[in-house]
């Protein structure tokens, strides 16, 4: 733990920084909470600048929150016209529903690795790079899992279509 002492030394600071910007001191004890989780997490045994490490921290995981919850509302928006829609045929909204069950069943059938990509990348909107950092892989890696996940997919979308 001395070697996170730099980083405890700004724990005040951060949460003054981010109530100021989210306008919610309880938002920024979670983001500040969260962001000294994923610091103590890395395996890094120096940073040269900790201050300035932990901001960039705590600007990604906001960052990240800000597109997990747009997206969210993008989602939603569409599950409501899709509703709406629904009334109009519903022979396609049955269609739309056994075709989501049948993803689902899919996706489970696959390693965790696998659906947090998916999930994260299609879902969420992450970028690639930003879950190689998350989940500690190279970007590379995690394009392989997600060629892996489509192609599961495909051929099991494609098996259940016949």
């Amino acid at each position: 733990m001395a070697g996170h002492k730099g980083f405890l030394d700004h724990y005040h600071e951060l949460i003054g920084t981010w109530t100021r910007k989210l306008r919610s001191r309880q938002q920024a004890e979670d983001l500040t909470h969260d962001a000294f989780v994923r610091v103590l997490e890395t395996s890094r045994e120096q940073v040269d600048q900790p201050r300035a490490y932990l901001h960039q921290t705590a600007r990604n995981i906001a960052v990240d929150g800000f597109r997990r919850e747009d997206r969210r509302q993008a989602l939603e928006r569409e599950a409501l016209d899709e509703e709406r829609g629904a009334s109009d045929d519903p022979e396609a909204y049955v269609h739309a529903l056994e075709l989501a069950d049948s993803v689902e069943r899919a996706l489970a059938e696959l390693p965790l690795n696998c659906r947090r990509v998916f999930v994260w990348q299609k879902l969420e909107g992450l970028t690639q790079a930003e879950i190689a950092e998350r989940m500690g892989l190279s970007k590379n890696m995690v394009e392989k899992y997600m060629i892996r996940t489509l192609r599961h997919l495909r051929e099991h979308l494609d098996v259940s279509a016949r």
